[in-house]
């Protein structure tokens, strides 16, 4: 197979939003923590919504991103938590994952915390080919060529392959 044609993970996204419950935050900050082992950031708002209560600069979640050797390692325990199981829906066209982790327990290796009770996560995947830099980069920066994007199905391949994950019906 083509080098270039290789689909990898390009990051694993883990977030909790909590609003603007400053309790809830910190305790998401520690749940981040004992999931990776990284110190999270918090995510802060740019949009006034009265009716929330939200004002620009108010932190209302935190979130994580992991790349390389790390994001892999992490994904594959978060899938257990998920008992290897998916659905087809959670793929994007553009060949992104999205799920959700509704209690942290059911992650391998992380314990249940008195301090900070019961809660969920999201993590979001993003896969990549080699040359998707073309589209980051400073200096010529290009558009990815439709032949070069990566479709739903090829991830599902590869998930299928690398994770040994299996499609069920919805949640």
């Amino acid at each position: 197979m083509n080098q270039m044609r290789k689909i990898r993970i390009a990051k694993v996204t883990l977030n909790i939003g909590v609003g603007k419950d400053m309790n809830k935050l910190e305790k998401g900050i520690l749940l981040l923590k004992a999931i990776t082992g990284i110190a999270p950031v918090k995510t802060i708002t740019s949009k006034r919504i009265p009716s929330w209560g939200l004002r620009p600069g108010l932190p209302i979640g935190c979130k994580i991103t992991l790349r390389k050797e790390k994001a892999v390692e992490v994904l594959k325990r978060l899938l257990e938590a998920k008992d290897n199981m998916l659905s087809e829906s959670q793929f994007d066209a553009n060949g992104n994952l999205a799920f959700g982790i509704h209690e942290y327990i059911d992650i391998p290796g992380v314990e249940y915390d008195p301090d900070i009770g019961m809660m969920g996560l999201e993590v979001c995947v993003t896969f990549e080919r080699p040359g998707y830099r073309i589209k980051m980069r400073k200096l010529r920066k290009t558009k990815v060529k439709n032949n070069h994007r990566i479709s739903k199905e090829e991830v599902i391949d590869v998930m299928k392959k690398e994770f040994n994950i299996k499609f069920g019906e919805e949640e």
